[in-house]
């Protein structure tokens, strides 16, 4: 029974450290992917600097480093709880596997005495010879062979709890030079995240030199983004209205259809009811005549069923019409709901629109990077990628609009049932309005500005509801 229940402990332990031995992995894989992030941002931090008349676009790379520190350090304080986990389940295995260990031998070293007590072939004859039946010498020499069995099964058994006991301890030595590891790297990078804090508020303070002229630039630009949000919004408008019309013109055409095969029905129900009519006007009337005829009263007159007269008088179906469509709320198919319903399935799990990059401006209101009293509003996120870098669809869907701000930058509309996905700042587009793109299809080439700037603005609504984007798109 013991042997069984130390198994179930063993394999009890084996599987919890087998699970944060998995959790150790995958933060492994992040860590190294927040790594290639900080080299990535190091390297356009250092270009910026060069091209860049003012720093604001230094701060704002170097408040991405800042944060991207700030998760590695997070990441590691995670492994390191993990490892402080991994080092208590393998210690108190360990004290087990020595106790087990130490009862093991005693029992043994008592089975070797025992054994070195009846050793003689003698001892043992006699001790089968002085039985008093024969089912007592056959019960006594299953006895002796059992107690040789379980002798050398004891000793194996030693063997193997002193391996798993080196394998423990082994294992325990490597878990605690990790953590010394650990502990050194999140060291040294505290150390190098206080002198990116103390390099941006060099930044910030050279930055705040040419306040009165900058701020008058991000007003600007804030004006030119809110026009462009306008022109998107009637965009959108448009689309809704557009597919809600041609929802309408179908709908009105199958009612048309049905109110048609109605008045037919009618039609016809309504002339044999009023040919039943006058055949019973037409017997009511010979009736009447035969009975003058013969000088007799008129008999009574034979009544139109409710149904024929219900029948004749039954109106006429309504005209359908096509009623004004809304504008604001897509009046979805079978087709768009499905559509809608697979676009909602996979929040959180969309690709990002760059194949490279990283998110340089976030959603909604916000303080500005430096300016803290400045508010600025942005109705997407705005992805800084490489030079030449390609927009691509987050989701299957069909072009509904493609528009030129300007010459130099252009805009594409997908539809995905009732959300929108709305690529902004491309030189160049692949698609026309109509064509339907499948997932990570390029849909143009993001413009490179006069700075070496190469932003992606990046926007999702459901209807005309900006949603943030960060909800919807897979991690990086």
């Amino acid at each position: 029974m013991l042997k069984y229940f130390l198994s179930f402990i063993f394999l009890t332990t084996t599987a919890v450290l087998w699970s944060q031995d998995n959790q150790q992995k995958k933060l492994e894989e992040r860590k190294v992917k927040i790594q290639q992030e900080i080299l990535e941002n190091e390297t356009k931090l250092k270009t910026v600097k060069k091209k860049e008349k003012t720093a604001t676009k230094a701060i704002v790379l170097q408040s991405n480093k800042i944060k991207l520190k700030e998760e590695l350090i997070a990441t590691t304080e995670k492994q390191k709880t993990l490892l402080n986990n991994s080092i208590s389940v393998n210690q108190s295995q360990i004290n087990k596997l020595e106790k087990e260990l130490e009862l093991l031998k005693a029992d043994y070293a008592k089975m070797i005495v025992q054994s070195y007590k009846s050793r003689s072939e003698e001892s043992r004859a006699m001790f089968l010879l002085s039985s008093e039946s024969f089912l007592q010498a056959y019960k006594r020499a299953q006895y002796m062979k059992q107690y040789t069995n379980f002798r050398r099964i004891q000793g194996k058994e030693i063997q193997s709890k002193t391996y798993s006991l080196y394998t423990f301890n082994a294992k325990l030595d490597v878990q605690k030079s990790a953590k010394e590891q650990l502990i050194a790297e999140n060291d040294k990078e505290r150390q190098s995240l206080e002198k990116e804090k103390q390099e941006q508020e060099k930044l910030v303070a050279s930055l705040k030199k040419d306040k009165k002229q900058i701020i008058a630039d991000i007003k600007k630009k804030q004006q030119e983004a809110k026009s462009i949000d306008k022109k998107i919004d009637k965009l959108i408008r448009a689309a809704i209205a557009e597919a809600n019309r041609k929802a309408a013109i179908e709908k009105a055409a199958k009612e048309k259809a049905k109110a048609e095969a109605i008045a037919k029905a009618n039609a016809l129900a309504k002339a044999k009811a009023l040919e039943k009519k006058k055949e019973i006007e037409k017997a009511n009337a010979l009736a009447a005549a035969k009975a003058k005829a013969a000088s007799k009263p008129a008999p009574k007159p034979i009544p139109v069923p409710k149904e024929v007269e219900k029948a004749i008088a039954k109106a006429e179906p309504a005209s359908t019409q096509v009623k004004a469509v809304s504008s604001t709320k897509i009046d979805l198919s079978s087709d768009g709901k499905v559509d809608s319903d697979n676009f909602k399935a996979n929040r959180g799990k969309l690709p990002w629109p760059v194949e490279r990059g990283y998110v340089s401006l976030g959603f909604g209101d916000q303080a500005h990077p430096v300016y803290r009293e400045l508010q600025i509003h942005n109705s997407g996120l705005e992805f800084t990628t490489d030079s030449g870098a390609s927009a691509r669809a987050v989701f299957a869907g069909v072009v509904t609009s493609v528009i030129i701000i300007s010459p130099v930058n252009k805009l594409v509309m997908l539809q995905h049932g009732d959300f929108f996905t709305i690529y902004q700042n491309l030189s160049s587009v692949n698609v026309s309005k109509g064509d339907n793109v499948s997932i990570k299809q390029s849909l143009g080439k993001i413009k490179t500005n006069g700075d070496g700037k190469t932003i992606l603005k990046f926007a999702i609504t459901q209807n005309t509801t900006y949603t943030n984007p960060r909800a919807w798109l897979a991690g990086k």
